[in-house]
């Protein structure tokens, strides 16, 4: 990955740079992936604090195998269009990142594989092999992913102007409007109501058309 960079394109990660939300594929290992998604949703719509929305959701995952990541990242399904964009972004000397309220122990495997450069999620604790039902460390949410967009940007040089934020929730608002273009894609409505752009198909290659030639 180059230091510097023409522009940053920034994706969340759940329902955006894939289809799935993998907090509810891992609920689904603890028979509790109704009620997980139930509450994923109202997060994602902004009805209620994100940061204590994930640490409830997690909660409901204590005791879940840490084999439960493979069986997860086995039912992946990457957002259409995904690796046509990130290759478009490297062919015209950006840098793709994804920051996430999901976990890193998904995102290190399937970040890389679609063509992502620089990635930031939760961690999920582990003790003896299953998961604790607690996160490790400061949560990612939306204060973290507009940081994180700053933080990146600075990295490589890029100014704010040139850089793409890309989301469908609630938290991925600031990030949105920190960046030089905020894209709804695949969005709840009162993220459609306020990006810059409102991305209709499902599908990440619709972005190409807006990126530096």
């Amino acid at each position: 990955m180059p230091d510097t960079a023409r522009f940053l394109v920034v994706l969340d990660a759940d329902s955006t740079l894939i289809r799935n939300e993998v907090i509810e594929l891992l609920a689904d290992e603890a028979g509790r992936g109704e009620e997980v998604a139930a509450a994923t949703e109202a997060a994602m719509r902004g009805e209620v604090d994100f940061a204590d929305s994930l640490r409830s959701r997690v909660a409901a995952l204590a005791g879940v195998p840490v084999a439960a990541f493979s069986r997860a990242i086995a039912r992946i399904e990457p957002t259409p269009g995904v690796r046509e964009l990130t290759a478009a972004v490297h062919a015209r000397g950006g840098v793709v990142g994804v920051v996430s309220g999901g976990f890193h122990e998904v995102l290190d495997t399937v970040a890389p594989d679609l063509g992502v450069d620089v990635w930031r999620a939760n961690r999920l604790a582990v003790a003896d092999g299953t998961l604790t039902g607690h996160v490790e460390g400061p949560i990612v949410d939306a204060t973290a992913k507009a940081d994180t967009l700053r933080e990146w940007a600075s990295a490589h040089g890029v100014p704010m102007h040139l850089t793409f934020a890309i989301g469908d929730g609630a938290n991925d608002l600031r990030m949105m409007e920190e960046a030089g273009l905020g894209l709804a894609f695949n969005a709840k409505p009162a993220v459609r109501a306020t990006a810059d752009l409102v991305i209709g198909p499902v599908d990440l290659a619709e972005v190409i058309a807006l990126l530096p030639r």
